[in-house]
This record gives C-alpha cells, structure tokens and sequence, in this order.
C-alpha cells in the first residue's frame, strides 16, 4: 500500500515536467522535410518523392516518427505541393485519427515554411470535406526557413543570367549546379519577399519552437550572401523565426549563439507569432542540426516553453571562461556529447 501511494505522488510530481504525462507519451512526430536541391534536376515521380523522403530522415528522426509528409522541391507550395502531396497525407492522417491525441510536426529547412502554410488551412480543409483538423499541438523547427534564404535569391538571378562569378559559385556551392530558369521550384517560394508574404499574417497560434544552427557546410562559400549570424543555408532572422528579415547575430539579446552572456547587439527582439527560439547551436551547421552528431557545446535562448500538456524545459549551466579568454558562457547540460536533436527528442518525449 505505502508503495502504491509513494508511485501516485511521484506521478503527480513529475506530470507535467518534459511532456512526461500519460498524455505527452501519446503524442506522435509527424516529419516535414526540407529543400532537396536535387530534386530540381531529377523532377521526381510521386514514388521518388516518398523515396526521397524517408531517406531525408534516416540519421535520426525517422526511426522516432509516426509519419512523413514529403513533397517534391521541383513544384510551388501553394501548386502541386498543395494539392497532390499535403491534401492527401493529411485526409489520411485525419482517417486515421493519427493527431487524436496530439501531433507535434518536425521540420526541417523549408518544412517549417511548409509547415506555416499547412497550419493555416489544414482545419478548413478537412472540414470542408467532412473530415476531422488535425490536432497539431506543436512544431519543432530545425534551421526554420520560414522568412526565407537570401541565397535562393541569389540563385533566382542565377538563374536569370543577373550573377556574377562569387554568386554562382556560391549558388553552386549549395545547390551542386548552377539553375535555369526551367528548374528552380520551389526556390522562388524561398524568395525572402515571397516567402514571408505566404501566409504574412498567421491566424494559426501553435507554438513554433525553433532550434537554430550557426556553422557551414559550404567552407563559407554562401556566408557573404547571409546577412548577419547564418548556418550556411539561411540567416538568423529566418531561423529564429524574426518578425522581419534583417542582419541578426543571436535569437536572444541576452546571450549570443555562441553562449556567451551579456547584452547583445543586433539580436532580434521581435518575433512571428508564437515563434519560440529554443536551443542555439554555433557549431552545427544546416543539415548537421536534424542529424545525430555531436558538433559542440550548444545554449539556450530560452529554457522552456509550454505546449499541449507539458513543457520542453532545457537544463543549462554557466561557465566562467578560461584563460585566454573571458566573460560567462552558458551551455546546456550535456550538450557536448548529445546531439541536438538527440537531447530534443530526449527532452520532449
């Protein structure tokens, strides 16, 4: 009897503290993957695609999930990515009462714009056809691109002949070749302009939880492109999820991305709607952010953040700076041999 009372208080205690409730447990990760560069070359079939898309996830978070919803980078969001890839996951999804209990959408790269334009419409959608919304309570945002990427700016004037030789370098860099104006797709949706007047002002309020990167893949080759702090693909107003496009060096004005404590200059203080910066990770660079690799110690803009039942609360440490160095830098507990999406997972679930 005295063990049976001890177990109800300390359920009681630990229920609502990272998402470790009977409800949480039952949430599940629906996966929305990001630009896939050569996907505008090979213009893939409906079959590729879904090829493509659980291929995209096998470092980590396939294994974690309970669905993908993949879409081809060589069509337009509000086109074909609408209407023959996103309306048909989420009618499935919906029959099969997936999100009763609770969806949380993992995504990566331009998933998170995609993302912005299926939260927005997907209740009027299944309603419409008599189906059920969704219960999306969350989405996790890894290296977001939802204010869009310069460099797809760039590589639209590559495209139209309008670049010069560090341009095309750069864009060929990213993308393995230089584009026409034949096969750019999804890139004009990943305009800066076009991508934050897509759904400019957002009716939807789940929690957009943001995760952002600071390193390269690219010898930074790209960064001279990226106005302020980027992680090779998009700069920190994107990813942090800023209100406006702008040369951001930190998600938070109180610590820097690489962890250092103090005021900072040039961070950006106001946000899109419900757009939480949760983790910065200097070290890890665009792709390296949903991959399960350590890449150095990372920190926190944020320590919590409320969604659904629970929380994802961060635990993080300050540390004085050896010699040669100074100041207090504060790095998240065990981030130095846990990836970040590893230690998200972990936290959340």
């Amino acid at each position: 009897m005295k063990k049976h009372l001890l177990t109800l208080a300390l359920t009681a205690t630990l229920g609502m503290t990272l998402l470790s409730t009977a409800q949480a447990a039952d949430y599940k990760y629906v996966l929305l993957h990001g630009f896939q560069p050569s996907q505008l070359q090979s213009r893939p079939d409906a079959a590729a695609v879904t090829a493509n898309g659980e291929k995209y996830w096998q470092e980590f978070w396939l294994q974690h999930a309970s669905a993908r919803i993949d879409w081809p980078s060589h069509e337009r969001i509000e086109g074909k990515i609408a209407t023959d890839y996103l309306w048909p996951k989420l009618q499935q999804m919906s029959r099969d009462n997936l999100c009763q209990s609770g969806c949380v959408l993992v995504t990566h790269s331009t998933g998170d714009l995609v993302a912005r334009y299926l939260l927005e419409n997907q209740a009027n959608w299944l309603r419409n056809a008599g189906l059920q919304p969704l219960n999306i309570i969350a989405t996790f945002d890894f290296a977001g691109a939802g204010g869009g990427s310069e460099l797809a700016d760039v590589a639209l004037n590559v495209a139209d002949g309008k670049a010069g030789t560090l341009a095309k370098k750069a864009v060929q860099a990213w993308l393995g070749f230089e584009p026409t104006r034949a096969n750019v797709g999804v890139l004009n949706d990943l305009s800066v302009n076009t991508a934050r007047a897509l759904v400019s002002a957002p009716q939807n309020r789940v929690p957009r939880i943001r995760f952002v990167g600071g390193g390269t893949d690219f010898y930074w080759v790209t960064d001279s492109f990226l106005p302020g702090q980027d992680d090779g693909v998009v700069a920190s107003h994107s990813s942090c999820g800023a209100a406006k496009a702008g040369a951001f060096v930190s998600c938070s004005n109180r610590v820097d991305l690489d962890g250092k404590v103090g005021a900072t200059a040039d961070a950006v203080t106001s946000f899109l709607p419900n757009h939480v910066p949760l983790l910065m990770a200097l070290g890890y660079s665009h792709s390296a952010l949903v991959g399960n690799k350590t890449a150095g110690k990372y920190t926190t803009a944020s320590n919590s953040v409320s969604f659904g039942a629970g929380q994802l609360s961060i635990a993080s440490k300050d540390e004085k700076a050896k010699w040669p160095f100074s100041g207090t830098y504060r790095y998240v507990v065990d981030s130095a041999s846990t990836p970040v999406s590893a230690l998200v997972q972990r936290k959340a679930f």
